[in-house]
């Protein structure tokens, strides 16, 4: 099968399984996409590998407007094809935090130069690519990945600026990195829990209250 045949059979399964009831869930959630056949992630994990990785599949799949063909692109982009600018456009091209989180978890973490990529991101000024590189740092910390000092100055220059951005989910991606970042070792702990000090007496409570759950996260 060529590419376009391959796409027409891979949305013949998705009308075979898609599920109303957790599409209209997802709708009313704010999980908003074209078209979206509620299909759950371990379902399209299984037809994903009925395929082999290829980078001109994974693409067009990219490109339909339709949420589970974006995300089995995420399971079939080979990591040598998948360029910095074609990162870039996938990143400019996400509307909902489940995409962003999933392609982190599925390709970006993988990449060869994820850790550049997550830093350029997180100095963004669009809310989608800040969001993408906290994400993509949390997951880089859960693989044990560590930053020179330089990058740690940068790292925590930048998150504690977005905490107190006041954008929900920016606030939480941010959080979830220091905590990643802190449980690393007890070093990095003791370090947040001296930078948190002075949000804990914030006038603002929603600030205080999350820097309080970030402290707590990483000392106990």
């Amino acid at each position: 099968m060529d590419v376009n045949e391959k796409v027409k059979d891979i949305k013949a399964q998705f009308r075979l399984f898609m599920n109303g009831v957790v599409s209209q869930s997802m709708r009313e959630k704010g999980l908003v996409y074209k078209i979206n056949f509620g299909i759950e992630l371990p379902r399209l994990k299984e037809i994903a590998e009925k395929y082999e990785k290829d980078h001109q599949l994974a693409q067009a799949l990219w490109k339909e407007n339709i949420r589970e063909c974006k995300i089995l692109a995420t399971f079939l982009q080979p990591l040598d094809s998948f360029l910095p600018e074609i990162a870039d456009i996938w990143v400019d091209d996400m509307k909902n935090p489940e995409l962003v989180e999933i392609s982190c978890m599925n390709l970006f973490q993988h990449l060869p130069y994820a850790s550049e990529k997550a830093f350029e991101w997180i100095a963004s000024d669009e809310e989608y690519h800040q969001l993408c590189g906290y994400m993509l740092l949390s997951r880089l910390f859960m693989k044990k990945a560590t930053l020179n000092e330089r990058a740690e100055a940068e790292f925590l220059d930048q998150t504690f600026t977005a905490l107190e951005y006041q954008h929900v989910l920016i606030c939480k991606a941010a959080a979830t990195a220091l905590k990643k970042y802190g449980h690393q070792n007890k070093d990095n702990a003791k370090k947040l829990s001296k930078l948190l000090s002075p949000l804990l007496k914030s006038s603002k409570e929603e600030i205080v209250l999350l820097a309080s759950d970030i402290k707590m996260d990483v000392e106990y």
